[in-house]
């Protein structure tokens, strides 16, 4: 589990590093920057994995500086655990992530169909997405976060986004593919509201894993505190390691 983990962040961090326009040295790590999606916390975040936090705090407030918000990641439990006195007192707030690796049977090919989508075909579905996760946010901070998509594209050798269908033909469920030598990454996994509950997701994530059983690593990372982790350890995911992220807004 050791060896999937840090092949997991390798991939992770190599991602954020590709599609970056920006990437620069900071204490224990390094800090990924993006002018055109300042809303975007993804997009603008540090990255680190050793280190003491006082000079982790101060490399966050002078690469992000001029943006909305501050967020560290941080790909080392021991070391997160150990930050969150000090970033709680500078008022960032915590949440743990957990990786996880498919370690279940493939499902057979034949169980379920996703359709590829073209990005052009996304943007609408993510503009409802961030509406209903945002009720309150302005237009142009929606628009942005649905936008920010397109620089995915950089991030791996292949990046594919996917979705199935309702019946009446609208896309229920999306998410995305990232394959990059041998390693499988399926992240934003997403039902819109007015179809949850009708097994969209687990149709999705099975057809997604049928199509990419020749892997030798697949993985996705969930919040370690809420219900979707469950959901995928139904599918075969099991927890390798744990991650962290403070953030202050």
């Amino acid at each position: 589990m050791a060896d999937e983990l840090a092949r997991a962040l390798s991939f992770l961090h190599g991602f954020a590093r590709r599609k970056a326009p920006v990437v620069a040295p900071v204490p224990g790590g390094f800090a990924v920057l993006d002018e055109r999606y300042p809303m975007s916390h993804d997009d603008n975040k540090l990255v680190v994995w050793n280190g003491r936090p006082e000079p982790v705090l101060a490399a966050a407030e002078e690469r992000l500086a001029g943006l909305g918000h501050r967020l560290v990641c941080v790909d080392d439990d021991r070391l997160g655990r150990e930050f969150r006195p000090a970033f709680a007192a500078a008022g960032y707030g915590h949440e743990t992530n957990v990786v996880m690796a498919f370690h279940g049977p493939r499902p057979a090919a034949s169980a379920a169909t996703t359709e590829p989508l073209a990005l052009a075909e996304l943007l609408p579905v993510l503009r409802e997405e961030w509406r209903e996760s945002l009720p309150q946010a302005p237009q142009a901070v929606v628009d942005g976060l649905a936008a920010r998509a397109a620089v995915r594209a950089s991030g791996a050798d292949r990046v594919e986004f996917h979705a199935v269908r309702a019946p009446d033909g609208q896309i229920a469920a999306h998410a995305d593919l990232y394959v990059h030598e041998g390693v499988v990454q399926i992240e934003n996994v997403y039902t819109l509201a007015r179809h949850r509950g009708q097994g969209f997701a687990h149709a999705l994530l099975t057809a997604l894993l049928a199509a990419t059983a020749g892997a030798e690593l697949t993985f996705l990372v969930a919040d370690a505190a809420d219900w979707p982790r469950e959901f995928y350890a139904r599918l075969g995911f099991e927890p390798v390691g744990h991650t962290h992220a403070f953030l202050r807004t």
